[in-house]
């Protein structure tokens, strides 16, 4: 009944804050080059309103044009391969020259892929970038299956399969798990397509290093806990009946982590109106509207991810399975390995992704690299300034590297 609530919820609220956002609107034409400030603090108050509440579609990336080898290029997305949970997106640059291949792997974690909108971005100065673009699951009909975190390792092999030999790979976040079990069954098979870099960021490698509130709340808790939270979708979606974690419990937990952080950024956005600092509200704005674009998780993924990357730690203890294949990191040797954490992440802390460097133990010294960026937490590692100009450099250096000493062995 959970999830039936916040629909019915959602639904009555609708009107409300479409009325909100027109009255919004409204209100800035009325305004504009008339400082009237009754209706310039209406109208701040009115874009709050409109602006509490979620969407469950997935946001466009946006990325128009992008500037490459001192040209501006024309980006066009390409499915490259579809498939029912999630299809494997291409940023291609129309005429651009040739350039090294990567797969950005988007977690699946409440939020659209489109979270990764600026690592993309910057990553396309320099690459040939794609990204898994997970679908929402209450829009995935109950005939195609189930989704695990089995389902989720065998998808990236299969999407690395379509990219060839030679492809580069980034996961962020809470796939570095997935990534590295699916590069290292890869390896133990002699699959010609395992990339030649792997670039984890972030990531719960190992949870038990510095265990945070998110490691402590997974692992402190029973399973039937996380099972009281599964939900099925209403009937009225394409997905009716699956269960699933719904992305807005999700949401609201982390909210409830830094509830007061939220709260002063949205008063942050009505004072920034009242005095007229437009660019610093758009940009808060921007970033809730993203923020607010939430995704189910499938239940047997959540679940299971909870269970064998927080609870029992599995890849790091030697005991990780796929499909009753056990998971061997050791056996990777022709790949450079980049790990890359964030100095003050508060949801996958320094040392849990430091954790992949002992497991890939075949990979030669030469060819890893370890970068903890100062100053930044969790999202910084992947988005904004520090991004650009600490973390980013890092990441396209240990690509050429592999170009040049993997490729062209």
């Amino acid at each position: 009944m959970l999830y039936q609530s916040f629909q019915a919820m959602t639904d009555a609220s609708l009107p409300a804050r479409t009325f909100a956002g027109m009255l919004n609107e409204a209100c800035h034409a009325a305004w504009r080059g008339v400082p009237l400030y009754p209706v310039s603090k209406l109208a701040a108050l009115m874009e709050l309103v409109s602006l509490a509440g979620l969407t469950h579609q997935r946001p466009e990336f946006g990325i128009g044009m992008i500037e490459s080898g001192g040209k501006t290029w024309e980006v066009n997305e390409e499915v490259v391969l579809a498939r029912p949970f999630g299809s494997l997106l291409r940023f291609r640059k129309r005429g651009a020259p040739a350039q090294p291949r990567v797969m950005v792997v988007a977690p699946l974690s409440g939020h659209f892929a489109t979270l990764l909108r600026a690592t993309v971005k910057t990553m396309l100065a320099d690459h040939d970038v794609y990204i898994t673009d997970w679908h929402n699951p209450r829009d995935v009909p109950l005939a195609k299956g189930r989704f695990g975190f089995d389902e989720y390792v065998l998808q990236l092999v299969e999407f690395l399969g379509a990219l060839g030999p030679g492809a580069h790979v980034v996961a962020v976040c809470q796939p570095t798990v997935a990534a590295l079990a699916a590069v290292s069954l890869m390896a133990q098979e002699g699959n010609a397509a395992q990339p030649v870099s792997l670039t984890l960021m972030a990531g719960p490698v190992d949870a038990r290093q510095n265990p945070t509130k998110v490691n402590e709340l997974a692992s402190g808790k029973p399973m039937a806990y996380f099972e009281n939270l599964i939900s099925r979708v209403p009937s009225r979606f394409a997905g009716g009946s699956r269960r699933v974690y719904p992305g807005f419990v999700q949401l609201s937990a982390f909210m409830a982590m830094n509830l007061e952080r939220h709260l002063d950024a949205f008063a942050g956005i009505y004072k920034a109106r009242l005095r007229g600092d437009t660019a610093k509200a758009a940009a808060t704005r921007l970033f809730y509207e993203e923020y607010f674009a939430t995704m189910d998780l499938p239940a047997e993924f959540y679940l299971e991810t909870v269970k064998k990357v927080f609870q029992d730690c599995a890849l790091a203890k030697g005991e990780l399975e796929v499909r009753g294949r056990k998971v061997e990191p050791k056996a990777i040797r022709r790949m450079a390995l980049l790990t890359v954490e964030g100095e003050r992440d508060d949801i996958c802390a320094v040392g849990q992704t430091l954790a992949a460097q002992d497991l890939c133990s075949g990979v030669r010294p030469y060819l890893k690299r370890h970068h903890v960026q100062t100053g930044v937490g969790h999202y910084g590692v992947f988005s904004g300034k520090r991004w650009e100009t600490g973390v980013y450099p890092q990441v396209r250096d240990v690509i050429q590297m592999a170009e040049q000493t993997l490729r062209a062995a």
